[in-house]
């Protein structure tokens, strides 16, 4: 150290300066630490911490982890009560309070796993190791990230708008449909102002339980409907568990 600047001088400039560079040389040292974006979990192990989560948490915290009679897991509250903490605060909540009538009631390993699960629902990528015990406090928990859609396919949980029209044999239709996207199955349903803007498609689709829904009152509707939907060789079918109409006429 140069001589000029004995410690007790530039403490004394830290001090002065509102410990500016304090707060500069501690985020510059956690810029190298691990954290839940590096992938601290496997997939595995994640898929133990769900079966673990819906038998022992889920009643408490929904299954999507959207809280309940226990807070949330996910989103906001997760990164306001655990964001820039060691991952093992989280750890040692879940396994000291959880299950609310049993809690410490699950063993080590079946934390470990739920905690796992808890970091997939909030989007932070799967790794080739096990979270382990011992790794719990050199691991940051970030904000949770919200989780990519899922892949479409057949039976995909999905929502789309389009046109309701008579189909044969009194069958109910949904022409004009836009292009289906792919949800998680607990995703909230859009607003109507936010379905009303998408734009219609050419697509067809039979509506499984439409009358339930009173499609006859909405023929020339534009409608939002969101439900499971089933590719046939002959034609598209969707099952509705969300129908909204956005629209009096279908333009």
């Amino acid at each position: 150290m140069n001589d000029r600047f004995p410690l007790a001088s530039i403490v004394a400039l830290l001090v002065i300066s509102g410990g500016a560079l304090v707060a500069d040389a501690l985020q510059a040292q956690e810029s190298g630490a691990r954290t839940v974006a590096d992938g601290v979990y496997t997939d595995a192990q994640a898929a133990r911490g769900a079966a673990a989560y819906d038998a022992s948490c889920g009643g408490c915290h929904r299954p999507d982890l959207g809280g309940a009679s226990g807070p949330s897991l996910k989103a906001q509250r997760f990164t306001r009560d655990f964001g820039g903490k060691d991952l093992k605060a989280l750890f040692t909540k879940i396994a000291t309070t959880m299950p609310r009538n049993a809690p410490a009631s699950l063993g080590e390993d079946a934390y470990l796993d739920i905690v796992a699960h808890v970091l997939k629902e909030n989007g932070f990528p799967t790794g080739s190791q096990e979270l382990t015990a011992a790794a719990l406090d050199g691991v940051r928990v970030l904000a949770g990230r919200a989780q990519p859609p899922p892949p479409l396919g057949d039976f995909s949980y999905v929502d789309l708008v389009g046109c309701v029209a008579a189909g044969p044999d009194g069958t109910w239709l949904l022409t004009r449909a836009s292009d289906p996207v792919a949800l998680a199955a607990a995703a909230p349903a859009a607003s109507t102002t936010v379905a009303g803007a998408r734009p219609l498609g050419g697509g067809t689709l039979h509506l499984i339980d439409a009358a339930a829904y009173a499609a006859d009152r909405h023929v020339g509707h534009k409608v939002y409907v969101r439900g499971l939907l089933i590719r046939l060789p002959d034609e598209q079918r969707m099952t509705i568990s969300a129908f909204e109409m956005v629209s009096a006429v279908c333009q």
